[in-house]
């Protein structure tokens, strides 16, 4: 082989291994690690009264992104066959043959050890709490196949983020971490039976669970809409509880407006507006809310 061909094989097999990562981040829609990850800032910024240690925050970041990552990739391994099944699902790289189950499993493997790992960095209790972590965000990806509440669960599962981080700085438990985790449940849970909404059909045809499924669309909006409006008096709540002031206020009005918008997209006889729902205002919430965190814990 001469020295151009080597360096071409090289660049091949670079090649194709960066095309195969670029599935993967397909495959778990990196991209929604947005929806979580500032709620978990939050926390830390509230626990550490200011900036946590660059330690503490760069091993808080890299055990959200594990974590899920390999609930993701987890949940596509469990869903592939209903993947398979659904138009509207059929193309993701894993049903559509673009990457094997062994290489989803490994992916799902090592991200799981990365949480763990960015755990054991940061303090006792975080690392013992890890794999319990680790088996909730397996878990849920089997709930629909027997509850209509399965978008509970999943919310429960990013409610996980803000207790972590407040673990992950203080190395222990205490009331303003779970009020906010409560509220990251009640916000997940409503936008993902909007997201749902989008497969009663299916669901129905195929059996499995949603609200959407069991109780017709319209029904279950208004449920969606009493969730978010609960969520809300959370957020309040975790002002009196976190000690925060005006300028977080001002964060959860916008939050407040926010989500009467993302409410307004969406109705029982037009789905059409589903993704701007789930996706564009979700980010601007976890995102507004976040840096008007940070504004009332640094400015005086």
């Amino acid at each position: 082989m001469g020295r151009n061909e080597g360096r071409t094989g090289g660049r091949g097999v670079l090649s194709h291994l960066g095309e195969k990562f670029r599935l993967l981040l397909v495959l778990i829609k990196f991209e929604h690690t947005v929806f979580a990850l500032p709620f978990a800032l939050m926390s830390a910024l509230v626990a550490a009264d200011g900036w946590p240690t660059g330690w503490q925050l760069l091993w808080i970041v890299v055990a959200m992104v594990g974590a899920r990552s390999s609930a993701m990739a987890f949940n596509r391994l469990a869903d592939e066959e209903f993947d398979r099944l659904n138009p509207r699902t059929a193309h993701r790289p894993l049903p559509a043959g673009l990457l094997t189950r062994t290489q989803v499993w490994a992916f799902t493997l090592a991200s799981g050890a990365v949480l763990i790992l960015a755990a054991a960095m940061l303090n006792p209790l975080a690392f013992a709490l890890s794999p319990v972590a680790l088996a909730m965000v397996w878990g849920y990806s089997y709930t629909k196949r027997f509850t209509d509440w399965s978008h509970l669960l999943l919310g429960l599962c990013l409610a996980i983020a803000p207790v972590g981080a407040w673990i992950a700085v203080r190395g222990e438990f205490a009331l303003p971490p779970l009020i906010l985790a409560a509220a990251v449940m009640l916000w997940v849970a409503g936008f993902d039976i909007i997201y749902a909404c989008q497969d009663v059909d299916f669901d129905r045809r195929i059996g499995l669970h949603s609200l959407p499924a069991r109780w017709g669309i319209g029904p279950a909006l208004g449920v969606s809409r009493g969730l978010h409006a609960i969520m809300v008096g959370l957020l309040w709540w975790f002002r009196q509880a976190a000690g925060l002031g005006p300028v977080y206020l001002a964060g959860v009005v916008l939050v407040a407006g926010l989500l009467i918008y993302e409410q307004s997209l969406v109705k029982p006889q037009d789905l059409s507006r589903v993704n701007a729902a789930f996706f564009t205002v979700n980010g601007f919430i976890g995102l507004g809310l976040l840096l008007f965190t940070a504004g009332d814990v640094f400015v005086p």
